[in-house]
């Protein structure tokens, strides 16, 4: 495989594109979205970082797909795939060594790799502790076999994010290489960046805290959630998702558009806040900033992301730019004078995700399929070798 055990800080993209939106929870035909030029003009731009799931419908054929039609095919360690595993369906998980193993091993296939970056098991509040363990446990062996570089978790709610990085440290001696974060480093829900948050994290010897979702699944759009295919699916409350249309308007009486002011804040906030916890990749030996997850569905809006992320980062690492400052002023005054009193109480509201009332349908665990994925990666007996036995 030719890759180091580096602190993942050391090797991280700061800037990741997020393939959730491959999806059909996003778009009506994914395959008809323009995902191969997504991902050459993501190439192009330097964002050479990945994140994908099995649970995110067709996205991680799609990006494999993708990675293979380009021509010049990109050399394998021009860019850094993250995927993740144990989330099946929106009410199935199977966090089982025997599915983790071959969901890693279907993942490999779709993406057309012989190694995987970074594994999260994803959204960690659904199961219980020990299957979380089991399954980091199960993944750090992948890993040793070289089949995985790093190993961490994802979720929604930070208490059980915090917790569950402090039980893997004790439990194992080991702590997690990262901590995927959604939804809750945004304009209307900041809780990620809380301080005793941010030392717990760091008392469990957390090496990369990632923030994604900076426009909340779609509530931080002019379009709203209840306007688009998220309306179906999103978790928010109605009147949540009230007071963030409220935003938008807010934003067009400054001259300026909900989503942009999101990103920019966003992106530019976690670059600062969770630099701790952040990547040198993009300085070299310079200072740590902040990885965040980006996802869109168009070039334009990937255009838009990437011209925002630059004009951003360079004052977070210390470079001389007036307009840049000014703009970041006003941004944040923006948001700090009008939309956070707009929003009230829902500020840093959190709906809840998963906990003692959720019921997990997976049956069988560890039951996979008998099928070529796992015959290829000797998880079931091949063919011959049942019919040898007859």
């Amino acid at each position: 495989m030719g890759a180091s055990r580096m602190p993942l800080s050391q090797v991280l993209p700061p800037l990741i594109l997020g393939t959730a939106t491959f999806n059909h929870q996003y778009h009506p035909d994914p395959s008809r979205m323009p995902y191969v030029d997504i991902v050459r003009r993501a190439l192009e731009h330097g964002i050479n970082a990945f994140d994908t799931s099995p649970y995110y419908g067709p996205s991680e054929i799609l990006l494999g797909q993708a990675l293979r039609l380009l021509t010049p095919p990109p050399p394998r360690e021009g860019y850094f795939l993250i995927t993740k595993a144990g989330r099946i369906k929106s009410d199935e998980f199977d966090y089982s060594p025997a599915w983790v193993r071959y969901s890693v091993c279907r993942s490999l296939e779709r993406l057309g790799t012989r190694y995987l970056d970074l594994v999260y098991m994803h959204d960690v509040e659904f199961v219980s502790a020990a299957e979380v363990l089991q399954a980091v446990k199960e993944l750090r062996r992948l890993r040793d076999q070289g089949l995985i570089r790093y190993v961490g978790i994802s979720g929604y709610p930070v208490e059980t994010l915090a917790s569950l990085a402090e039980m893997i440290l004790r439990e194992t001696g080991e702590p997690l290489d990262a901590i995927l974060s959604y939804g809750n480093f945004c304009l209307q829900n900041t809780q990620l960046g809380r301080s005793d948050f941010l030392q717990r994290f760091q008392a469990a010897r957390v090496e990369c805290l990632l923030n994604a979702s900076m426009l909340n699944m779609g509530l931080l759009t002019t379009r709203g959630v209840d306007n688009g295919p998220m309306v179906s699916w999103h978790p928010s409350p109605p009147e949540l998702r009230k007071a963030c249309t409220k935003l938008s308007q807010i934003a067009q009486d400054s001259g300026e558009h909900l989503e942009g002011v999101a990103i920019r804040w966003a992106l530019e906030q976690w670059a600062r806040l969770g630099k701790d916890f952040g990547t040198t990749a993009y300085v070299g030996a310079g200072p740590r900033i902040g990885a965040s997850v980006m996802g869109v569905t168009a070039i334009t809006e990937l255009d838009e992301t990437w011209d925002l992320w630059r004009s951003v980062i360079g004052p977070v690492i210390g470079a001389k730019d007036d307009v840049a400052l000014q703009r970041s002023d006003k941004i944040m005054r923006l948001v700090e004078d009008k939309m956070w009193p707009s929003l009230g109480s829902w500020k840093d509201h959190a709906w809840e995700s998963g906990g003692e009332t959720f019921v997990n349908t997976r049956v069988n665990m560890g039951q996979i399929p008998n099928d070529e994925v796992a015959e290829r990666w000797g998880l079931v007996p091949s063919a011959a070798a049942a019919a040898s036995k007859l």
